[in-house]
């Protein structure tokens, strides 16, 4: 039901879906990118459903109170995570990445959605949670878009996190730094962002 009519929007708007997820590809952290606008999330999903990926993406846990919001957003495939550190440790959940990759670890399937910018302003560094979620899980790391000026929705490269967190997040900003997201000017510009990154020291979730 739902295939058809994201197909039947993208038309409408004339949208395209660029590219697909490799068959080999049963669970990986997907970035969402760049991310300036409301709107993304619409054209993310809607491609996603039109290229069948289950997925499944992190709010705020709170957003889970509320009826019929919550309904609303488990249906879109959203996934509740405790983003205070504070009261993780009180339900004994440990931090984010720790839940994240745990997550992981429990099913033989999973997309989970991320923007590293975790705003829609432009920021000058992106976090990096979902590369230490990636290394822990020791699940792939894949650059979806969203590229207005084509309107294209796609999947860019597949990044394997090799622990070298610098290395790594240049090939993944490199890429971003060529898609125009609805507001060109608070994407990625790596002329104008802090590309200095310390690798993580993770061990692999139990």
């Amino acid at each position: 039901m739902l295939k058809p009519l994201a197909h039947f929007l993208f038309t409408l708007t004339g949208w395209k879906v660029v590219g697909k997820l490799p068959a080999d590809v049963k669970k990986c952290v997907m970035i969402a990118g760049p991310h300036t606008s409301n709107w993304d999330l619409f054209y993310a999903r809607t491609a996603f459903y039109i290229m069948g990926i289950p997925l499944r993406y992190t709010i705020k846990a709170e957003m889970m109170r509320y009826f019929p919001l919550n309904i609303i957003l488990k249906w879109l495939g959203a996934i509740p995570v405790e983003r205070d550190k504070t009261k993780a440790h009180r339900r004994g959940q440990g931090s984010m990445v720790h839940a994240m990759a745990k997550l992981f670890n429990e099913r033989d399937e999973l997309v989970v959605m991320v923007t590293p910018e975790a705003t829609r302003k432009f920021v000058k560094k992106w976090k990096t949670g979902f590369y230490q979620v990636a290394l822990r899980a020791q699940v792939p790391i894949v650059c979806g878009y969203l590229d207005y000026s084509k309107k294209h929705a796609g999947i860019g490269p597949v990044i394997f996190p090799s622990g070298d967190l610098q290395a790594d997040m240049v090939k993944i900003l490199e890429f971003y730094d060529q898609i125009k997201g609805k507001y060109p000017e608070k994407g990625v510009d790596i002329s104008r962002m802090d590309m200095t990154y310390k690798s993580p020291s993770v061990v692999k979730a139990g």
